[in-house]
């Protein structure tokens, strides 16, 4: 009996060292931007356009590939961050670029829109510090 509490102990343990295991480091000065579009600029509505990411000081990796100083792009439209001690969530406000893309094209309806990058590791949990954009806002017409 004494070996299976302990064994049970061990294992809760080692669960709880995963589950707080500390977030990716994040390489010294490193930033995510998008280089376009631009800040306060008019996008089509309804059709698609370009976005493109930026990264400095660090490389691109894709999701499960465990390498120093790398991650993956996150956009982030009509949101904030998420918690960065988190999975980065996957919906419509959390587009997940996996494979290291460093561009896409969306659509978006007409309005105001706010997009922003943010870098996951090979997980998709942000890195420490937590790697991303200015958010930017775009106008659909």
């Amino acid at each position: 009996m004494t070996r299976i509490v302990a064994a049970a102990a061990l294992a809760a343990l080692a669960s709880l060292n995963i589950a707080f295991a500390g977030p990716t480091p994040a390489p010294k000065g490193a930033y995510a931007y998008i280089g376009y579009p631009n800040d306060g600029q008019v996008v089509p509505a309804n059709k698609p356009f370009r976005v493109w990411f930026g990264l400095r000081y660090m490389g691109v990796a894709p999701k499960g590939v465990k390498y120093p100083n790398t991650g993956h792009h996150h956009l982030l439209i009509d949101t904030d961050l998420p918690p960065v001690d988190q999975g980065i969530p996957s919906d419509r406000q959390h587009l997940h670029f996996g494979a290291g893309e460093t561009e896409t094209m969306i659509e978006l309806p007409p309005g105001k829109h706010t997009l922003q990058l943010l870098m996951g590791d090979e997980n998709h949990v942000p890195h420490d510090p937590p790697v991303y954009s200015k958010k930017i806002t775009v106008i659909a017409k």
